[in-house]
């Protein structure tokens, strides 16, 4: 005896994107400007035009944008910057928060 199986589908499948995540530098009194236009250079891939623009925004506006991301590469770059800053003796902080 087969069995009949009706299986009912939604006419809509709704897709989740991932939550994305702004990527800000925080200003500090002790990080040269120039590394910090290199981190935005080396880490977040900017050109030297864009890294000297955020940098002066991080400057003026004590955090600046850097980039908005999926968690997974925010959280990535967050703790890239710290590790670079650190291991140049600088204490250069990079946060993230939800867009």
């Amino acid at each position: 005896m087969a069995t009949h199986i009706d299986y009912e589908l939604q006419d809509e499948v709704k897709l989740k994107y991932p939550k994305k995540y702004k990527v800000y530098l925080l200003n500090d009194d002790y990080t040269s400007m120039d590394f910090v236009i290199d981190i935005l250079i080396s880490i977040f891939h900017k050109t030297y035009e864009q890294a000297e623009n955020i940098m002066l925004e991080v400057h003026k506006k004590e955090r600046g944008l850097c980039g908005v991301y999926t968690h997974e590469i925010a959280e990535t770059k967050v703790m890239q910057v710290i590790k670079k800053a650190r291991d140049n003796g600088f204490p250069l902080k990079a946060t993230m928060e939800e867009e």
